[in-house]
This record gives C-alpha cells, structure tokens and sequence, in this order.
C-alpha cells in the first residue's frame, strides 16, 4: 500500500470509531540540569514529589498508557545506573534501556530515538520534567499522530503576547492565532528520522521536535494538553505539582468511596 493509501486507511478507521495502535516508543528526555531551578545538589529530574521521583512520576504515566509499547529514557551519564533501579523499585516492564545524552536536547532526543525497537512505527518524544501528564493526553495525541503523521499537545495562550524590541513594545500578538506548545510530541518514525536526519546536515537547531518536522514541510496536528501538564522548572513548580497530584489522588479516592 502506497504512503497516501495507508494515510487514506488510518483516516477511515478514524471516521468509522476504530481506534487502531501502533508500536509506539516512548523517548523521555531526562539529560537536563534544570538552570531555573539554581544551585542544587540533586537534578530536577531527580527531586521528590510526595517522596517519588519527578521522572519517576513521569514513567509510570507512560508505563500506565495501553498507546506505548516500550520506553527509551535519555539521562545524564551518571544517573544511567539509576534507571535499573527505578525498574525493579517501580515495576516499570515496559522500560527497556536508559542511554547516555547528548549536547542538546535535539541531540539528546535522536540519541533515544536511536535506541528505539526495530518495530518501532511511531515515536512519542516527552520531557522528563513533565511529571502530570495523563492517560487522556497520551491517547489522544498518540491517535491524532496515527492518523496525521505528527501531532503534539498545546494549549492557548492565556496571557497577553508583547513583541518586544530594546526594551520596550514593539507589538501585540494577536493570543487566539498562537498555542503554547507541550509534550508529548508524537511523529512516525519514518518522518522523524528524515527530519532528524536532514537537520544535522543542514546545521539546523530547534528548540522542540515539531519545529523539525514544521521546517521540512510536514504539517503537525495540535491536539488540546492540559494547563495542568506543567514542566517543573523553578523550585514553586514542585509546589503546584504536589498539589495537582494530590488533588487527583483526593478525587481518585472519592470515587472509590462512592463505589463502597
């Protein structure tokens, strides 16, 4: 079947309420310092949410997913052994390899994605510090990828956008024609590795992994994130995490009480 023919198939599976999978790998990028958070001893990658770590956190929503078959994690060199560990402390089955980052994120990224399984058909790229992210996002931006090629999770811009230019405004960007952009981020694996590929012969860097895909003509699905799918940055960023989650626990345990 030709690329538009498969295309044209994954689109009627959709219209007809098939929701059709395939083999899906999971890159987590965990390699980062975290500047913003400041002079710390421990990563931000590695500090406790409700005594669990940030990325741990952060697997186990994708350990949880029935949309992702396997998981690569991207680290620092001297937290790789870490990784074995959360895998037995954790029970996380479907956390195959932990391999070593590189200069960038974009390096860091194709570093995992070179470690991806043979069957690999898509690869769902997210941050490691993106410890709330949920079934719901995961499913719905992995089915979107399924049948567009490329999607990602965003939301709209709540705040008011200033260009600026020295120091002072040089314009207004109108809110409703822009979206934050978020992970996860999901492409075909074919898309991704000729986008990956072609950006390091042509020198190109890029802040996210859409922007790959957006700059060699493929067309990227938004697809609605959560304001609650926050990346912990900044020391108050564990704050609101721990609040979030144990708000989700509360609501978790409610249910289950009104079932007894």
């Amino acid at each position: 079947m030709t690329d538009s023919g498969k295309k044209i198939n994954r689109i009627f599976k959709a219209f007809t309420g098939e929701k059709k999978r395939y083999f899906t790998s999971a890159v987590i990028v965990a390699a980062g310092r975290g500047s913003r958070m400041g002079e710390t001893a421990v990563p931000k990658q590695l500090m406790l949410i409700n005594g669990i770590p940030v990325v741990v956190h952060t697997l186990l929503a994708f350990e949880r997913s029935e949309y992702i078959n396997e998981i690569i994690v991207v680290a620092r060199e001297e937290e790789l052994a870490l990784y074995d560990r959360f895998k037995a402390e954790y029970g996380l089955s479907k956390l195959v390899k932990a391999v070593k980052g590189g200069e960038s994120r974009q390096a860091s990224v194709l570093k995992g994605f070179q470690a991806v399984s043979e069957s690999c058909r898509f690869v769902c790229i997210h941050d490691g510090a993106r410890c709330l992210v949920t079934d719901e996002i995961i499913e719905n931006v992995c089915h979107n990828a399924y049948i567009h090629g490329c999607a990602i999770a965003s939301v709209p811009c709540s705040d008011t956008l200033k260009k600026e230019k020295q120091g002072f405004i040089s314009g207004t960007v109108d809110r409703s024609t822009v979206r934050a952009a978020q992970t996860p981020q999901v492409f075909d694996a074919d898309i991704y590795r000729a986008v990956a590929y072609t950006a390091i012969k042509d020198k190109k860097l890029v802040t996210d992994d859409a922007s790959l895909a957006e700059a060699y003509g493929f067309k990227v699905r938004l697809v609605d994130g959560s304001s609650e799918n926050i990346k912990i940055t900044q020391p108050v960023d564990l704050l609101f995490a721990e609040a979030i989650l144990n708000h989700r626990q509360a609501g978790t345990d409610g249910m289950q009480e009104e079932k007894r």
